[in-house]
């Protein structure tokens, strides 16, 4: 398995780690915020007012109302990446990476706003009767390139998997097992009987699930952050001058955190960014294409409000938590994930600046070290050689290793500073990341230990009603590839992924989900970029029309 993701996170530095990604992302961003003259300002105010129906039309065809098509689209991006993201973005990249999300919302809300727009224009009647929508049809319909859409639709498919499923049903059932205890494969087993209930249903049920749903889990975990973020009011203002005071100078070394670049936080803050609000993935287009309207702009108007409520409130409400409460550069009990352990060949001391600053360069890839190789020598479950073993980016500290229930005293063979047997059991202090941490970090607050379960029950709704929508998603590719009948088998086997992925390993699904998102992402930005004429006509038309039947409303 640590084989398998060194393999994918190798992968994963070409794509989503790759620079070329970030630019790219925001690049397009940028020009549609300066091409189409910052909607995401000036059409905020009219997008609440269409969301509330204040402008539909009786007889407007479609499958869901503009609400329930936000809470669908709102509750496949609120999820992990509000909850275990943002603690993975500020764990990599420390707490400039928050504010690099907050840039990739911004730009996301006009990048949105056009993905929606074109992929509601250009939507289509399923064989079934129902509405099939999203990028792959303005790319067929209008493109005619049936090539990209095919490649976009399989991308979803994948997508579904990697971005909807498998990290959401491990995030929950990690969570599940930490607070209450419950093997993972039974919280997998129990939700996967929900989710198809669900699912099978279709669009219609999934509308009905996550317009009650959302609303209910974003005041939950509003009440548990906020009990932590007020009873920590003394760090609030030293929190927020860390997200803005490190943009250009990276984050220093605090604590267990041995500090991050600007290039590596601006990486992952806006990678982590995507994985919150998927702004430019193309997904939300997909949910969006049911909703019932006379005309596509008003719908990317609703989709406006997506990464403004998904990353700009609730991220950065999540990001305050771990900063105020300090947790974020703290080493933590827990069990070690060899895809996260790293023996190195030499001793390096924790105290000594030079020698973390070493460990940090090594960390963000600036100048690697020497890796161990060779037979570690254990007593009594500790380590005797001199040398220095890394964790969750992290110094280790009282490292216990345990074979069969009992500290172990013999030698571990290591090869490449990985352990070649992956059986012990090993326990100690470092880093946490993902929904670990943000676990951690609602024990500080007013709730005290009972703030644990928030997250726990928060986390299970959240990524729970993100799997639901992405099921969606991936069923309406399905549709487009190889018809209606396909979408049976597809759901039977998104299932079975789901109880998989909830004793699966957790840096692998994330490395994977990385790898899904940018495979979606790229054909989507590139079609949009195609159509950006397309994008001017269709909202110019739409003023026009909108004021000669509501010449008192804005």
């Amino acid at each position: 398995m640590q084989r398998l993701n060194e393999i994918l996170q190798t992968i994963d530095g070409y794509l989503g780690g790759g620079q070329w990604f970030v630019f790219l992302l925001l690049g397009v961003g940028v020009f549609f915020t300066l091409y189409l003259k910052f909607p995401q300002i000036r059409f905020l105010g009219h997008a609440f007012k269409v969301v509330r129906g204040k402008f539909d039309k009786e007889g407007d065809e479609g499958d869901t109302s503009h609400f329930q098509a936000l809470a669908t689209a709102l509750s496949g991006t609120v999820g992990t990446g509000n909850i275990g993201g943002v603690a993975f973005a500020i764990y990599l990249g420390g707490p400039a990476a928050l504010f690099w999300m907050l840039v990739t919302a911004f730009l996301g809300m006009t990048t949105k706003f056009v993905e929606v727009t074109l992929s509601h224009k250009y939507r289509e009647k399923a064989e079934d009767g129902s509405i099939a929508g999203g990028p792959m049809y303005y790319m067929k319909n209008k493109l005619n390139a049936k090539w990209l859409a095919a490649i976009f639709a399989g991308a979803t498919v994948l997508s579904s998997f990697g971005t909807g499923n498998m990290p959401q049903v491990n995030n929950i059932a990690s969570s599940v097992f930490a607070t209450f205890g419950i093997a993972q494969w039974i919280t997998g087993a129990v939700l996967g009987v929900l989710l198809m209930f669900v699912i099978v249903g279709g669009i219609k049920r999934i509308a009905k699930v996550t317009e009650k749903l959302v609303p209910s889990m974003a005041v939950l975990y509003f009440i548990g952050a906020f009990s932590v973020i007020l009873y920590n009011y003394e760090n609030i203002v030293p929190s927020i001058m860390a997200i803005f005071g490190d943009i250009f100078s990276g984050s220093a070394a605090t604590g267990g955190f041995l500090g991050a670049t600007i290039a590596y936080a601006f990486n992952r803050g806006v990678n982590r960014g995507l994985f919150s609000n998927e702004a430019g993935q193309g997904s939300a287009p997909i949910a969006h294409a049911a909703a019932k309207a006379h005309e596509p702009v008003s719908e990317g108007m609703v989709a406006i409000l997506e990464p403004f409520i998904d990353t700009i409130i609730i991220c950065t409400i999540t990001g305050l938590t771990l900063l105020s409460s300090g947790v974020w550069s703290e080493k933590h009990q827990n069990e070690f994930d060899y895809a996260e352990l790293q023996v190195l060949a030499q001793y390096y001391d924790e105290g000594n600046e030079q020698h973390r600053s070493q460990i940090g360069s090594h960390l963000v890839g600036k100048e690697a070290l020497p890796l161990y190789n060779g037979d570690l020598q254990v007593e009594n479950g500790e380590v005797q050689d001199e040398l220095t073993i890394i964790h969750m980016r992290s110094f280790a500290e009282d490292m216990v290793i345990n074979k069969d229930g009992t500290p172990y005293t013999g030698s571990i063979a290591v090869e490449n500073g990985s352990f070649v047997d992956d059986s012990y059991i090993i326990n100690g202090k470092s880093l946490v990341h993902s929904a670990e941490l943000t676990t951690i970090a609602f024990t500080r607050g007013f709730f005290g230990d009972f703030g644990k379960y928030i997250v726990s029950i928060g986390l299970l709704l959240f990524a729970f009603s993100t799997a639901i929508s992405w099921s969606y998603y991936g069923d309406r590719a399905m549709t487009y590839l190889a018809g209606s009948k396909s979408v049976l088998y597809y759901r039977l086997v998104y299932v079975g992924a789901f109880f998989f992925a909830s004793f699966a390993d957790t840096a692998i699904v994330w490395t994977m989900a990385n790898i899904a998102i940018v495979l979606m992402t790229v054909p989507n930005l590139v079609g949009i970029l195609m159509l950006s004429g397309d994008m001017r006509d269709t909202l110019k038309k739409y003023w026009v029309d909108f004021r000669k039947e509501w010449p008192d409303s804005k």
